[in-house]
């Protein structure tokens, strides 16, 4: 669809088509549809834009992936489809790896994934050799299949679009967990060390630019205190919406 640039919803049907063309192409699976269309409803509660509290968020993730020994990006089809080169950008300034990771699970589908990152710039994807399949314990969806030299040897994993109970059963391993959710009240919003609320379009070149900047890696972040923040922000957000009806 040529969405003209003049339409008021320009930025937010742009993003929506190129999901869908993400979908088309054997990236995204059906339910990222869904879940897209989920997130676009709480970005019109943030306001479509970076909040204080999301950029604190962010330089509070930087900071923990700078400082990382090993590392890793969760990788999942909407993901690949929204921000690959960002991906790409963002493993370079972090040094760290990317994995292919998902939930309604798909060898094919994975092997997509790998393939259009590796057009972004990728050298390497993890998580798509069988023979280096790993499980992780106290976990039932099809996530616990990791990549042993990936998420399962990692000590900070980026879960981007992430699910609750695998950001739960990394924490168990004592791995630090960072995650994009517009939804300050989900599951994995509340279980990450640093929960990011905000759209990933936006989010992500904020993230790989603050992780290019030469700043301290030490943070005294807290996550709680910051969903609080966030939760805030929306009620503001909406009261200055109502009182303009």
């Amino acid at each position: 669809m040529n969405i003209p640039k003049s339409h008021p919803r320009f930025v937010s049907l742009s993003i929506r088509e190129k999901i869908v063309r993400g979908y088309n192409d054997g990236l995204v699976a059906k339910e990222g549809l869904l879940a897209h269309g989920r997130g676009e409803a709480f970005d019109y509660l943030v306001g479509e834009k970076t909040s204080k509290t999301a950029k604190a968020a962010i330089k509070a993730a930087a900071a923990k992936l700078l400082s990382a020994q090993n590392p890793v990006i969760s990788v999942n089809g909407n993901v690949a489809t929204l921000c690959p080169k960002e991906i790409v950008q963002l493993a370079k300034a972090t040094q760290a790896k990317i994995e292919v990771n998902l939930f309604y699970y798909d060898e094919v589908r994975k092997k997509k994934i790998e393939k259009s990152l590796k057009k972004a710039g990728a050298k390497q994807v993890l998580g798509t050799n069988p023979r280096s399949y790993r499980k992780i314990g106290n976990l039932d969806s099809p996530r616990r299949i990791v990549d042993k030299d990936g998420i399962f040897a990692a000590d900070v994993v980026l879960v981007p679009l992430e699910d609750g109970d695998r950001t739960e059963a990394l924490q168990k391993m004592g791995k630090t967990v960072i995650t994009f959710d517009l939804n300050p009240l989900s599951r994995t919003a509340q279980k990450a060390d640093i929960t990011i609320v905000d759209n990933i379009i936006r989010g992500m070149k904020l993230l790989v630019s603050a992780c290019k900047k030469p700043k301290s890696t030490k943070t005294n972040f807290n996550n709680k205190r910051a969903l609080s923040s966030a939760v805030s922000e929306i009620k503001n957000n909406l009261r200055r919406r109502g009182s303009l009806a």
